[in-house]
């Protein structure tokens, strides 16, 4: 019978053992993408024989599914964490801290690859986490943000004092940390495992099914937190509304570059205007040494036709005071929810944290401080509820109470803050440049808008009627 050789993707790491071995140079890898060229593959074995994983085999065709796909029944937990990012591993941290048992699933084979984010970080971050800057993963101190209007009318403005310093971090070694932290209380973690659905008691979540290396395993749990990101599949799969549409997604593409020069390195450089990203911003965030993420997120329905990445390159092209001797080391791609706050952030048995519950600032897509106050007020609430014996969507309807009072509002002004913005002109917006000033910038990135409306109503009246029908509360 005839043969042919088999990739099992669930299992494989991609680490290119095999490509090493091939005689026939058959397989070839690309980032995470195993291909097989059938017409080249001798059988030989050798790859095989030769993979830490056991993710090739030789088959008949058609040959039987893998093994290992039955499936098995884990030990229970107390809560298991779906994600092993900000969101997940600080509520993992908490929970472990409080003396729960505590498993975090991550479809990964690493945290903190791919990175998705520009990776700053806001002043109030390490006293809301409970951490402690590291230079292990503290790239940069940001004391400034400089905006940049269409006709390149800058308008700037400064920390008022050491408290106000943000971070530019290295977010890769970042998320290790904040997992260490967690390991280090007593949760435990497993990796480059997917969970592909939720187990229910009724209506109740009671569990996850997972794949890990070929196998299936279901894993029961009083309480799934479900932190896997904006493309979150466990919400969804409890019956949850956390899904987007397009009107409500930013589109971005970043570069991580070096020889960047010529700014200012304490400082964020953000530039507005429909010509460089229709819907958003560009960034340049430096890391410190002539190293910067640079990119652009735009709104998929103003794009014209381009996509971010030609956005990006051709604001990079026209830079070349700052970019004429840099070149990218780290392609980075991804999505930002711009709505409200998810309809429900908890069911009977689960709650939804960080991007996977549109926990995003909408003004700024910035994710990560709120991703970890998410995490600690439903481990918080969490604790409370394992303690009193109950788990339904009532009793961990702390967390969604304890959020809105102390973010929630606050992000729908920033909501009604970004739907003013979007529907200004490059001329409106290289208006507002030349009248704004760092204190009313610091006012409106708090949801204080008062200051502005006075000041359009002093400067720019025929805006004024315009921005109270979006910012009046």
């Amino acid at each position: 019978m005839k043969e042919k050789l088999e990739i099992d993707r669930d299992a494989c790491l991609y680490c290119g053992a095999c490509v090493g071995v091939c005689p026939a140079e058959a397989l070839t890898l690309r980032e995470t993408d195993l291909r097989l060229d059938e017409s080249k593959c001798t059988l030989c074995r050798l790859c095989v024989d030769f993979c830490p994983v056991g993710a090739l085999s030789v088959r008949p065709v058609p040959g039987p599914a893998p093994a290992g796909r039955l499936r098995a029944e884990a030990e229970q937990v107390d809560v298991v964490v779906v994600g092993a990012g900000p969101a997940g591993c600080l509520c993992a941290r908490d929970l472990a801290r409080a003396g729960l048992r505590v498993l975090v699933v991550d479809r990964k084979q690493e945290i903190g690859t791919p990175k998705r984010c520009a990776e700053a970080i806001e002043p109030a971050t390490f006293a809301d986490a409970g951490l402690e800057p590291d230079p292990l993963w503290v790239m940069n101190p940001i004391r400034a943000a400089v905006l940049y209007a269409p006709d390149g009318t800058p308008v700037s403005f400064a920390a008022r004092s050491s408290t106000e310093t943000g971070y530019i971090i290295e977010r890769k070694i970042f998320e290790k940390h904040l997992a260490k932290d967690a390991v280090l209380a007593g949760a435990r973690f497993l990796l480059k495992t997917a969970a592909v659905d939720v187990v229910k008691d009724g209506e109740r979540v009671c569990g996850v099914v997972v794949e890990r290396l070929g196998a299936r395993t279901r894993i029961p749990a009083r309480i799934v937190v479900a932190a896997d990101g904006v493309d979150s599949m466990i919400a969804k799969a409890a019956g949850l509304k956390t899904g987007n549409r397009l009107a409500h997604y930013m589109s971005c593409f970043q570069y991580e570059m070096a020889g960047v020069r010529g700014l200012d390195e304490q400082a964020i450089h953000l530039y507005y205007g429909n010509e460089i990203a229709p819907g958003g911003y560009a960034w340049i965030f430096p890391k410190g040494h002539a190293l910067a993420n640079v990119g652009l997120g735009i709104k998929p329905l103003k794009r014209a036709g381009r996509t971010a990445q030609e956005y990006l390159d051709d604001f990079i092209a026209r830079r070349p005071g700052i970019f004429g001797g840099a070149s990218p080391v780290e392609l980075n791609g991804g999505g930002v929810p711009v709505r409200r706050t998810a309809e429900k952030l908890v069911a009977d048995g689960l709650m939804v944290i960080g991007d996977a519950a549109q926990l995003v600032n909408p003004v700024t897509g910035g994710g990560i401080r709120l991703a970890m106050v998410s995490g600690r007020l439903a481990a918080d609430a969490a604790v409370r509820a394992l303690r009193k014996g109950t788990v339904g969507r009532a009793a961990l309807a702390a967390y969604p109470r304890q959020w809105e009072i102390r973010e929630g509002r606050k992000l729908e002004k920033m909501l009604k803050l970004q739907h003013f913005a979007d529907r200004l002109t490059d001329e409106e917006l290289n208006r507002l440049a030349r009248i704004l000033t760092g204190p009313i910038l610091t006012d409106m990135a708090e949801g204080r808008f008062l200051g502005f409306l006075r000041l359009l109503m002093k400067k720019a009246p025929a805006l004024a009627p315009f921005a109270v029908k979006y910012l009046r509360s």
